[in-house]
């Protein structure tokens, strides 16, 4: 089966539309082992011919994906850093749900900070609750958004809104997401799974050929982004081998940062990193 080499993403399959729901205590942390979990959701997805809609999901309410794991950021040997003409390994597994034939929709409730919200950025739509919360604030690390969320956040909401979310650091409400065209739009938390459900299953339920030769025309819209992909990639490996940025990782780290309490109130400690 397309979906059997999971161990933290759940898949149930229905009138064309694969349900994942990300299940990865205690915070959905984006780690290693999610990394190989999403790499073969996505594949499965691109397989599956049964598989038409992918709608990416949490079962914690608090938490659709907190951030990239900052330890195995810190690790990333200096190797990485060389000059490449390419994107990098996150981006082109990202850019996939972009280019595959098929619909990828994200429903996020609670928190989607750093690589939550660019994964959530991957997918063709994005729905949210009213409580759910966006941010990228890799900044204060001492690093830069590096799986996509430079490019895409940009195309959404704009240059200025970007730079605004991106060296602020701050949360950005699911309301004011869906005003800024971040996310498609808020639903009501007892009214989203079905809301998605129902348009997941719609879409599902068109002609194939049409659903691609759509996503396809409307990509005609975008310039190529791999030559922002590979501009990001490079920023981002700057910034990260820099001292300053090993030393505010480290410090994240140490004041228990990466905990699930510490990350309800995130903003609070980042700004102790300064």
């Amino acid at each position: 089966m397309a979906f059997d080499e999971l161990h933290h993403i759940r898949v149930s399959q229905r009138a064309g539309v694969a349900w994942a729901t990300i299940d990865h205590p205690p915070m959905n942390l984006w780690d290693a082992p999610l990394t190989g979990d999403l790499i073969n959701l996505i594949a499965g997805f691109e397989a599956d011919d049964d598989a038409r809609v992918l709608v990416l999901t949490s079962a914690d309410d608090e938490y659709f994906i907190a951030h990239a794991d900052v330890a195995m950021i810190a690790a990333l040997p200096a190797a990485e850093t060389a000059v490449s003409d390419a994107p990098a390994p996150v981006n082109q597994l990202l850019e996939r749900l972009r280019v595959t034939p098929k619909l990828s929709i994200a429903l996020v409730r609670g928190i989607a900070r750093g690589g939550g919200s660019e994964i959530a950025l991957a997918c063709d739509l994005r729905f949210a609750t009213p409580d759910a919360r966006f941010a990228q604030p890799e900044v204060a690390l001492g690093i830069i958004p590096g799986a996509g969320g430079t490019q895409r956040l940009t195309r959404l909401v704009g240059r200025a809104r970007a730079l605004e979310i991106v060296l602020g650091c701050a949360d950005v409400s699911g309301e004011e997401a869906a005003a800024i065209g971040y996310v498609n739009r808020v639903v009501g938390d007892d009214d989203i799974e079905d809301a998605v459900r129902t348009l997941a299953t719609r879409v599902a339920g068109l002609p194939r050929h049409a659903v691609a030769a759509a996503k396809r025309a409307v990509d005609a819209a975008w310039p190529d982004p791999t030559p922002g992909f590979v501009v990001e990639g490079q920023a981002f490996n700057e910034a990260r081998t820099d001292p300053e940025a090993s030393r505010r990782m480290q410090a994240f780290l140490d004041v228990g940062g990466q905990t699930r309490d510490a990350e309800l109130d995130a903003l609070s400690l980042l700004d102790r990193l300064t």
